[in-house]
């Protein structure tokens, strides 16, 4: 598969809808994937399979908050800096890029690094969703080391960890992002072919693309095809009545609350928000929660409203997707369940919550585009 002028809009449309509203936006990341791959040539997406046991694998991403991305777009060259950064500190030719996550802007700026890099793109990820936090990716799961990892921002400035474990890593990259802006580049949690086929999510960005289509080739209702074919739930349609936001520590957090209309009306739901959203709160109750993706969408355009574009008045569907299975795991949960970012209370399903909630909104459909 090539990621071109064609595939790359379906990507984006894929990509932000598994992003939790999270990732950064990929309004920026998409321009700057189309102009890379009109100046360079497309994109080629290799299967793990593909990959030489022995092939060096560099996950990217963006590292901070999603919010300083809106002004601090970043440099094309960065992905250059990465692999020359990578090969210099392992002593080993890099073979392909992946995407960290397969979340928003984080889904395309990889495009971007690995056309200048002049890489493959390899069709898998560290999460099959988005995260806020290093620690929250397959290959800690599956043991592989954090370390080295390589960081960089805009201007060139590079940064070497060594011999950390991911949760200080989290830490200290977090730091230095925070030092250097608000938000950089990283590449960590290298893999080989071999480790990769074991430790990631196989066929993110293959997914990415097909959801995207699906969705594109819609012609009415996108919100009623996405939860059809991504076995999703519907939890509110409203409107934005408050928006409690900042930027604090290299994340975006904050809530946000929607006014129930229509059939919802009388309804208050709140989402909450760490880069991505959390969870969804009712009257006390939960609705919905991580790992199940919680996305923002536009109700006439279905586009999806990212965390740092939510705004007062929005006219809005919020709707949650089934997570990774990877993440459902008693170990996954416990690197990203509701705990894991400080709630007191545990994982449930969306599904077996709404089954439970007697004339709660619920809609789902047998899932077809797989995960």
């Amino acid at each position: 598969m090539l990621l071109d002028a064609t595939t790359l809009h379906h990507y984006a449309r894929g990509a932000a809808i598994l992003g939790a509203g999270g990732g950064g936006s990929t309004g920026v990341g998409l321009l700057a994937a189309l102009q890379a791959v009109e100046e360079l040539g497309p994109v080629e997406v290799v299967p793990v399979t593909e990959v030489p046991d022995d092939g060096l694998i560099m996950p990217v991403a963006g590292l901070g908050s999603p919010d300083v991305t809106l002004e601090k777009i970043g440099n094309p060259r960065m992905g250059v800096w990465l692999r020359e950064m990578i090969e210099r500190e392992t002593g080993l030719r890099a073979h392909a890029m992946m995407p960290g996550e397969i979340g928003g802007g984080n889904a395309l700026m990889p495009v971007v690094w690995a056309a200048h890099a002049g890489l493959p793109l390899v069709d898998a990820d560290g999460m099959g969703r988005a995260f806020p936090e290093m620690q929250m990716i397959s290959m800690h799961l599956a043991g592989i080391p954090a370390t080295p990892t390589v960081l960089i921002d805009e201007r060139g400035q590079g940064m070497v960890f060594r011999d950390m474990d991911a949760h200080w890593l989290e830490r200290a990259a977090r730091a230095v992002a925070v030092a250097f802006g608000g938000f950089v580049t990283t590449a960590d949690h290298v893999v080989t072919g071999a480790q990769a086929r074991t430790s990631t999510v196989l066929g993110s960005v293959s997914r990415a693309v097909r959801i995207g289509e699906i969705v594109s080739g819609s012609r009415s209702d996108r919100v009623s095809s996405i939860l059809e074919h991504l076995d999703g739930h519907a939890l509110v349609t409203g409107k934005i009545s408050d928006v409690d936001r900042r930027t604090t520590d290299g994340f975006v957090r904050g809530s946000v609350l929607i006014d129930g209309v229509r059939e919802d009306k009388g309804r208050l739901v709140r989402v909450e928000i760490q880069n991505e959203n959390l969870v969804v709160l009712e009257e006390g109750r939960m609705l919905a929660s991580v790992p199940d993706i919680i996305t923002v969408l536009d109700t006439q355009t279905s586009d999806v409203v990212f965390t740092e574009l939510l705004r007062y008045g929005q006219r809005v569907t919020l709707v949650a997707l089934p997570a990774p299975d990877i993440w459902c795991t008693p170990r996954g949960l416990e690197v990203v369940g509701p705990r894991a970012f400080g709630y007191d209370f545990d994982y449930e399903p969306v599904g077996s919550i709404l089954a439970g909630l007697p004339g709660a909104p619920a809609r789902s459909a047998p899932a077809e585009a797989g995960r």
